[in-house]
């Protein structure tokens, strides 16, 4: 199995759409009925899922696999109201999310899937923001920042008098919660005055096109678009596959997670079957799409507690 990089960028320019992926050269499924297997949620774990569905498709004829794309909170808000199978998520469940799936009678299992480093991103034409510290990055993005911290030089007196324009997640995102808790130090205190989306892929085009920009996101983005952005090194150290595995890229590595309908686990033989191949195959296919796999034996204890 050999995912391409230019497979990555089909997975990723879909992102904005529900992806209904049907080959018709597929081989022999072990499921006599056609089938469908609902997913969404999150747009950092969207990579994943869209290049595991294809893989799993490809052996499987009769199951389609339909990937989604509403954001981390979008998805839960899907998935307990029994509309999914499984949903991404690029941070743990809320208490609020979890109740909301128990009072609609839905259980879960949770299961980790990757690590992602968060990767804050500048224009390439931007010489001076190349490296920044968690403190001046509090300063951008806190609430206290809106309408006052507009300009560069605000943020260090040598860089250059020109204003700041930033791209970030909706308020739907894990990524939004997970940046808003580590950096500002509470999940979802942000500064409002910025272009928000949930489709990363917008994101990305705006910093590539603005030298002023600043925004963020998953590394798998900012990998597959290296030639149009510069990533940010935090505190000294860059967002790197190596330095999530060695732990210096602190506090922006984060867990990546799929959410999967327990009912839908034990009843439904090919949802099962999906979410053992994702266990199996992770450690080839997450470092093709640009994130840091689990340990070969982390996967196989989750697969052996399914």
């Amino acid at each position: 199995m050999n995912l391409s990089r230019q497979k990555f960028n089909r997975y990723v320019l879909a992102g904005t759409m529900t992806a209904l992926l049907t080959l018709g050269l597929a081989a022999p499924s072990a499921f006599s009925q056609n089938t469908t297997i609902q997913i969404d949620g999150s747009s950092t774990v969207f990579p994943i899922s869209e290049a595991m569905a294809e893989e799993f498709m490809a052996e499987n004829r009769n199951v389609q696999v339909t990937v989604g794309v509403s954001g981390t909170g979008g998805g839960f808000k899907k998935f307990c109201a029994g509309e999914l199978d499984i949903t991404g998520a690029s941070r743990p469940i809320k208490s609020s999310e979890a109740d909301a799936c128990k009072a609609a009678g839905i259980e879960y299992v949770e299961v980790p899937i990757a690590t992602d480093a968060l990767t804050v991103v500048i224009n390439p034409r931007n010489t001076w923001a190349t490296n920044m510290t968690v403190e001046q990055l509090k300063k951008l993005w806190e609430p206290a920042a809106e309408g006052t911290i507009t300009r560069w030089n605000q943020i260090d007196p040598s860089w250059p008098n020109a204003p700041i324009d930033l791209f970030g997640p909706g308020t739907d995102s894990g990524t939004f919660d997970y940046f808003t808790e580590v950096i500002v130090g509470e999940a979802g205190a942000s500064r409002a005055d910025y272009t928000a989306s949930e489709d990363d892929n917008i994101l990305v085009l705006g910093v590539s096109r603005d030298v002023n920009a600043l925004g963020y996101f998953g590394l798998a983005y900012y990998l597959e678009n290296q030639g149009t952005l510069r990533a940010v090194s935090i505190d000294g150290v860059s967002p790197t596959p190596e330095h999530v595995e060695d732990g210096t890229y602190k506090p922006l590595s984060r867990p990546l997670f799929i959410y999967v309908k327990k009912t839908s686990l034990s009843d439904r033989p090919e949802v099962r079957a999906y979410v053992e191949f994702m266990l199996e195959n992770a450690s080839e296919i997450v470092p093709e799409v640009g994130y840091v796999p689990l340990s070969d034996q982390r996967y196989s204890s989750i697969l052996a507690g399914l």
